[in-house]
């Protein structure tokens, strides 16, 4: 053999003994740690979009938690599912009979078009997509081999995760899923339960049912037990780690199957612990393999785990944050319900333009729950908002994606309690104020909350590009201290000033103390109005 073949056998023994380790090597979280960045996708995105939908859409009524609460007839301090048991009698029978299984048998999602959602979600400005896989209802939206109470083989009769995740590719959309399963044996504890008084006083709701019981019955062949988990008193050790062991064979095959890009989980810290960790090394490893680099998000209520995005409740950041983060909302409640009077809308485009603002400042993604309808559409009252907040973003698409922080993030700041004070407002009034300020969880604003100062404003950079955003727009000039030339923020020389969306020329004057400038009353919409600032970087 010639020396060139030698080279040329060597090069090819050296590329397959590289490809054989990169297969073979299971990194552990510590190792996988020491290597992560987040990836660009997620940081730039700025904007997202979440389907919370699963099963319990179904009923009309009864709150967010219906499979759980149509199993209490005294929801004790739940009150947002006080309606839940009263609605499943009147709807679908006693729980005794006619159990959360049969609730599920009834959602089709008869007219899902998940290439008609992605291509909506992308059309609005959501440049990544999250889907519900599963609820604490413990049933698997997708085909799930280790769970057989899934939307394949029950209800649907598809595979939800798998569609969405098909689309969310055709359209460019990186696909995320969230989890919610790892409190089911304590949530489900009520399916145990029975009556206290009445016809079916002591009767025991069909959570006790066994797959015997399912003869010549609709789910004849399947174990309620793996759905509802065994009764309480049947829960031996063993079993709990069977339970856990289950949990990781579904999520592994959730995350690799359905090729995810955001694992995203409701709860604090690893789900399980060491089995949700381990879930995260697989779905890391996963996409090291995939790709040759990190490039997916795992996202929750972490704490000191800085390869984690830090999730926010219906909640924001009170500063900036030096690791990304994201707020998660919903205009009304997380499942579309009917419950009258009880549903009020929290938010509208306004509010939702605002926290995106406000999250986006301080280095923050907000991540918008649409709360589709139990046939897989969206309803047309959230339609007409979600246009309207996409609308804004597609005008002001340069200062929403791939933007940073810039030193500080807004100024003028705390222009509402500054006007309640002067206006004589209650103690109690500043005292919630100043208390949802110190929050981070379900410390954000809402369509009810008081307008900001006409002077608030926020601050994002791309490049050498300063984006200003004023909050509560209102025609006439406004002061901005931390722009002026002798700032302690180091500001330069601006040398000019366009209103995003406007041809009209921006009237400013900048001095050592402040920027001044002129909001004009022809704005391209009424929400939060857009400056492109040069120079003063």
């Amino acid at each position: 053999m010639n020396r060139k073949k030698v080279l040329l056998a060597l090069a090819l023994l050296t590329s397959m003994s590289t490809v054989c380790f990169s297969q073979e090597k299971e990194y552990s979280w510590e190792e996988l740690r020491e290597q992560y960045q987040f990836p660009a996708w997620y940081t730039e995105a700025r904007f997202g979009i979440w389907v919370h939908w699963g099963a319990q859409t179904e009923p009309k009524e009864g709150g967010g938690w219906y499979a759980r609460h149509m199993y209490m007839p005294d929801v004790g301090s739940e009150t947002w599912g006080e309606n839940a048991y009263p609605y499943h009698c009147k709807t679908y029978g006693h729980p005794s009979e006619i159990g959360y299984k049969d609730v599920i048998n009834e959602w089709k999602a008869e007219n899902l078009d998940t290439d008609a959602l992605l291509k909506y979600f992308k059309k609005i400005g959501a440049k990544y997509f999250v889907a519900l896989a599963n609820h604490h209802d413990h049933f698997d939206n997708f085909n799930s081999t280790y769970l057989e109470w899934n939307s394949v083989n029950v209800g649907p009769k598809k595979d939800i995760i798998g569609e969405f995740s098909a689309s969310a590719k055709k359209y460019g959309i990186p696909f995320g899923v969230s989890s919610h399963d790892d409190r089911f044996l304590r949530w489900w504890l009520p399916a145990f339960d029975s009556d206290k008084e009445g016809k079916y006083k002591g009767v025991p709701y069909d959570g006790h049912m066994t797959k015997e019981d399912g003869k010549g019955k609709w789910w004849e062949g399947l174990d309620p037990a793996k759905l509802y988990g065994l009764p309480p008193e049947k829960r031996t050790p063993e079993y709990i780690e069977e339970v856990k062991n289950n949990w990781m064979q579904r999520h592994t095959e959730l995350v690799t199957k359905y090729d995810v890009d955001l694992l995203w989980f409701d709860g604090y810290g690893f789900p399980y612990k060491e089995y949700g960790k381990r879930v995260c090394e697989n779905f890391f490893n996963h996409s090291l393999e995939k790709d040759g680099e990190i490039n997916t998000v795992i996202a929750g209520k972490f704490h000191k785990e800085p390869s984690t995005v830090k999730d926010i409740e219906r909640g924001g950041a009170n500063e900036i944050l030096p690791y990304p983060w994201q707020g998660i909302t919903t205009p009304r409640t997380w499942f579309y319900k009917e419950d009258s009077g009880k549903l009020e809308y929290r938010h509208n485009a306004r509010s939702i333009i605002e926290l995106l603002v406000d999250y986006m400042s301080k280095n923050g993604n907000l991540l918008l729950n649409v709360e589709l309808l139990p046939d897989g559409t969206i309803p047309p009252e959230q339609i007409d908002l979600l246009d309207e907040v996409g609308n804004w973003i597609n005008l002001n698409e340069e200062a929403v994606h791939a933007t940073k922080p810039w030193k500080i993030h807004g100024d003028n700041l705390n222009s509402i309690e500054k006007r309640l004070s002067s206006e004589a407002a209650t103690e109690a009034d500043l005292e919630a104020l100043k208390k949802l300020k110190n929050n981070h969880h379900f410390n954000e604003r809402t369509a009810g909350s008081p307008q900001y100062g006409h002077d608030e404003v926020r601050f994002t950079t791309k490049g050498d590009v300063l984006y200003l955003y004023v909050l509560n727009p209102k025609a006439g000039e406004i002061e901005i201290p931390a722009l002026g030339l002798d700032s302690k923020h180091h500001v330069k020389e601006i040398t000019s000033i366009k209103m995003l969306g406007s041809r009209s020329k921006v009237m400013f004057k900048q001095d050592a103390e402040r920027l001044t400038i002129d909001v004009s009353a022809e704005r391209p919409n009424d929400y939060v109005t857009v400056f492109k600032v040069k120079g003063a970087l």
